[in-house]
């Protein structure tokens, strides 16, 4: 088990982490994900030692090793720009870690140290060690090449196997896709969790993609300004974030989220269905939240009318954007393309909500309300009362 917890860090008066908290069991993978500046990258530094915090606790196996320095700590980075050193070959840039773990100083110099007592075996057992790795990683071709002869591919797959040949405690991967482009993207994602699954520790990965986030991890951790607003499954963040910040940062095309007011019964009411907010609190203002899936387009006449703005074809579905009639709001549609054939921009439409998948945020504190749906009135009209 890894864990980091209540972990506060600032710079001067800018407070980068407020008491963040995050525990890996042993073979688990969590993305740790949110937009530029939230604090992800700090918090992974701080996991491996080369940044320290103001005050938390950081645990590996059980023991404390918040004290402790980078090379003191079982851990393994992988770092966005892969931090490989360009005058030495695939190889030798696998064989650093395990170099500089079981051989003395004395033994490392360049012509002496070979001739030194046991020099020659812990050498000979390192080559097999990266010869054993680039195979693992099919990169044994490659082991004579210089970073500068290699693609962005090849480099990535360097740098995971000069991580994953020391058997670290932890893997800490920063962003190593970034550089990558969009195919080879995908494909290496799945590399990384087959390769995390074969090494059976716990990894932390950092990542500004969701798409990255969701499909690899076991859990997510979302982080929004210094703060981890939500640590769950990847269904669960999506389907039942927490918090509207959470809502609005997961999922693409983005969630609708519709301002208003509860009324002196604390009711709602959006279309056809009204939203009864919980009793607690005298904030008023409140935030609806649905994803463009549960969307449909209805008869004429029913549900809430509006007019297309635009539509995106996406080959599998048509994204629709939809200004709503008397709100001046404008919501995103997901359609099948069937469904979509006949439109086009400037046409009228009806839509309505499945009212089971509406979601209700404190307007204030941007919290998760627990609110209860019912069907509103036959003769109340299809409005959102602001």
């Amino acid at each position: 088990m890894f864990a980091l917890r209540n972990i506060v860090k600032s710079f001067g008066s800018n407070a980068i982490l407020q008491s963040v908290t995050v525990e890996a069991e042993a073979g688990e993978f969590i993305a740790l994900v949110g937009p530029s500046g939230c604090g992800k990258s700090t918090l992974l530094r701080i996991a491996a030692g080369l940044d320290h915090c103001d005050s938390g606790e950081i645990l590996l196996a059980g023991k404390p090793v918040t004290g402790l320095s980078a090379s003191d700590r079982n851990v393994a980075m992988v770092f966005q720009s892969y931090a490989l050193y360009p005058h030495l070959t695939a190889g030798q840039n696998i064989a650093v870690p395990l170099a500089m773990r079981e051989l003395s100083t004395a033994q490392r110099l360049p012509i002496i140290g070979r001739f030194m007592g046991g020099s020659a075996a812990i050498r000979s057992n390192i080559q097999e060690r990266v010869k054993d790795m680039g195979v693992s990683l099919k990169i044994d071709h490659l082991l004579d090449r210089k970073p500068g002869q290699m693609s962005g591919g090849q480099r990535q797959r360097v740098a995971l196997a000069r991580a994953m040949v020391r058997r670290p405690a932890v893997f800490l991967m920063d962003e190593p896709l970034s550089n990558l482009d969009a195919n080879l993207r995908v494909h290496a994602r799945g590399e990384i969790v087959d390769l995390h699954r074969k090494a059976g520790v716990p990894t932390l990965y950092v990542t500004h993609d969701q798409s990255e986030a969701l499909s690899m991890a076991d859990r997510v951790a979302v982080m929004i300004g210094g703060k981890m607003l939500q640590l769950d499954t990847p269904q669960t963040i999506y389907e039942n974030p927490t918090h509207v910040e959470v809502a609005r940062f997961i999922g693409q095309p983005r969630i609708n989220l519709l301002e208003s007011r509860l009324n002196a019964n604390r009711l709602v009411r959006f279309g056809s269905v009204e939203l009864v907010a919980p009793a607690a609190g005298e904030n008023d203002t409140v935030t609806l939240g649905f994803r463009p899936e549960f969307v449909r387009l209805a008869a004429p006449g029913a549900g809430l009318s509006a007019q297309v703005e635009r539509l995106e074809f996406l080959g599998s579905e048509i994204i629709l954007f939809a200004r709503l009639h008397g709100m001046g709001e404008t919501i995103v549609v997901k359609l099948a393309p069937a469904e979509a054939r006949t439109l086009t921009a400037g046409a009228s439409v009806n839509l309505s909500v499945d009212p089971a998948h509406i979601m209700l945020f404190d307007g204030k504190t941007g919290a998760r309300l627990k609110a209860d749906v019912v069907e509103a009135p036959a003769h109340m009209k299809a409005t959102l009362h602001g």
